[in-house]
């Protein structure tokens, strides 16, 4: 019921999200360097979940709520803009830190990095402008099963995050051990990533004013 081509787009779409610089990546990479990767996968587990709910919600219709209420929406992109432009300071500032260095954090129990990485993602506005404004594209009313279709290809969404996701928090332990043994690493490491986030928060900001459109 979906095509080839669908399929690949959703599968390039979802690539591209997921490796831009966000909240969830920001969140796994630093509980799986100051908790080890257990600590991650759950906090992923919690991720997935957050994925589970946007793509029921979108295809059982209620993504309407965005269109019928579009402060709501504008609310979303905002914050997600302020909190990527947040992230980008902390990244660029001087004494600033990356998300592959080394810091100490407090040891959280399994329910509250499973219920932290599920809250990170269900305000993450990546994820709710994935499932209401970028899925609906890939859906060919002419084939059918509409609902069916965004299940699909919702699901092929959710598993490329959960992969590379998955890769980030594996790596994430070595990656930080580099980084602590080549000073000068981080500081690029912190460059980049704080001007990706910044470019982001720009874009993101630039749509703020945009009403939802299903």
């Amino acid at each position: 019921m979906v095509s080839w081509a669908a399929m690949a787009g959703m599968c390039a779409t979802a690539l591209a999200m997921v490796l831009t610089p966000g909240p969830n990546m920001m969140y796994l990479v630093s509980r799986s360097i100051g908790q080890g990767r257990a600590a991650g996968l759950i906090s992923l587990g919690g991720t997935a979940v957050g994925f589970l709910v946007y793509m029921t919600s979108a295809n059982l219709g209620l993504a309407v709520v965005f269109v019928a209420v579009p402060w709501l929406f504008v609310g979303f992109k905002a914050a997600g803009a302020a909190y990527l432009g947040y992230l980008a300071w902390r990244a660029l500032r001087p004494g600033g830190r990356g998300i592959f260095e080394i810091g100490e954090l407090p040891r959280d129990s399994r329910a509250k990095l499973f219920r932290m990485g599920l809250v990170t993602n269900l305000l993450n506005p990546k994820a709710a402008i994935m499932y209401v404004a970028l899925i609906p594209q890939f859906v060919d009313a002419a084939r059918g099963h509409t609902t069916a279709q965004g299940f699909l290809l919702g699901g092929v969404q959710i598993s490329v995050s959960i992969a590379v996701n998955a890769g980030i928090v594996v790596a994430a332990g070595a990656v930080a051990g580099l980084v602590a043994r080549r000073p000068s690493w981080a500081v690029w490491q912190r460059r980049i990533t704080g001007t990706l986030l910044g470019a982001v928060a720009v874009l993101l900001a630039r749509e703020v004013p945009q009403r939802a459109r299903v």
